[in-house]
């Protein structure tokens, strides 16, 4: 009797965990939460960064930050939360290919909040993020694609090795992020 109370509370529990797991992954309306967009300029634009940040925020719904990185040349990794609508994501991403000279890697969004995207980041680890080819930067560019299908990309090209070499070896993956929004 006692054996069968406990079951009966911890499949309560746990499908109550399961629940709250389903909810978090849901996103709220752009309208009720902006994305934030913070981009590392190349020191050249450092006289322009007002325009540059109308520039970036032209879609609305957005709050736009931006840094001068020391260098002539920031990084060209973008990052992308899972909750961010595909419209703004795909202006995010020309604006990066016009500013930092293009996108070779993209963060995984276990990494980010989901309403965040950074342009020129240097903030991750190389194990956090993905290379991507000029093709699958088109395929992502793609407006065609709904915001579900583009965030459904997104993930696919940002999936994560478990094994990584470093020291001569080949190790496991100390960035891995397990089963997150895998489909």
């Amino acid at each position: 009797m006692a054996c069968r109370r406990l079951l009966t509370i911890s499949v309560l529990v746990f499908t109550g965990f399961l629940f709250c797991q389903a909810e978090a992954l849901e996103c709220p309306p752009i309208e009720s939460k902006s994305v934030k967009v913070e981009a590392w300029m190349s020191k050249r634009y450092g006289k322009n960064l007002r325009e540059v940040r109308k520039e970036f925020g032209a879609m609305g719904n957005t709050r736009v930050t931006l840094w001068v990185y020391p260098a002539e040349n920031p990084s060209k990794t973008v990052a992308i939360g899972r909750c961010v609508p595909a419209y703004i994501a795909r202006h995010t991403l020309r604006k990066a290919i016009e500013y930092s000279g293009g996108v070779n890697a993209l963060v995984h969004q276990g990494f980010i909040s989901s309403h965040w995207i950074g342009v020129g980041t240097s903030l991750f680890a190389e194990d956090s993020l993905q290379s991507i080819t000029p093709d699958q930067l088109a395929r992502l560019m793609d407006s065609s694609l709904d915001t579900h299908q583009f965030q459904s990309l997104y993930r696919q090209l940002t999936v994560q090795s478990d094994k990584v070499k470093a020291f001569g070896l080949t190790l496991d993956n100390p960035k891995l992020m397990k089963d997150f929004n895998r489909e």
